[in-house]
């Protein structure tokens, strides 16, 4: 039954995951929640690691959410779930709607998801930082001391910070903040 449930839940996941992986975390939350497979903050932290690892959030998430519940054989059908639906639609975009990107609807319909899914990543966004802002208020100061570097260092190095270089502060301040 474990099995079945991951693969449910992960290929609802799949299905309905739009934007890209933060627009999928929402969706992610709610299922391994709803099965009680994790805690929130356990969810936020692996999260995190899976920010910080190679490949797509979403299916780093899956795979350890999978092989914390089923082992390697839970791993690989959480996997497989949430991967399965993108691979079938870009089989069938690919097959099917081959001349339809030059259509002036279909082009227009992608447009109109830019600005709702911009919404969702930065609502969850929001929402990760002033939850956990709220109970651990050294989170909340990192956070704020990375937004002033990340959008400070644009006016003063008249150029973006690296997104790798703000990965390695991030993971030096919380060694500093958390591990002393």
């Amino acid at each position: 039954m474990m099995y079945l449930d991951l693969f449910l839940g992960f290929l609802r996941v799949g299905c309905f995951a739009f934007g890209g992986a933060y627009g999928s975390i929402p969706l992610i939350r709610d299922v391994v929640l709803s099965y009680g497979w994790m805690t929130d903050e356990s969810l936020t932290y692996m999260i995190a690691v899976s920010e910080s690892t190679p490949g797509p959030i979403m299916i780093n998430l899956a795979t350890y959410v999978g092989s914390s519940q089923g082992g390697l054989l839970g791993a690989i059908i959480a996997t497989v779930a949430v991967v399965l639906p993108s691979f079938v639609i870009i089989l069938l975009v690919m097959a099917l709607l081959k001349n339809a990107m030059k259509n002036s609807y279909v082009q227009a319909i992608l447009r109109g998801l830019k600005p709702c899914i911009i919404g969702i990543i930065f609502a969850t966004g929001v929402f990760m930082t002033v939850n956990h802002a709220i109970v651990d208020t050294r989170a909340g100061i990192l956070t704020i001391v990375l937004a002033v570097i990340m959008f400070g260092s644009k006016s003063v190095l008249k150029k973006k910070i690296s997104p790798i270089l703000l990965i390695i502060l991030s993971a030096c301040m919380g060694i500093v903040v958390y591990g002393v």
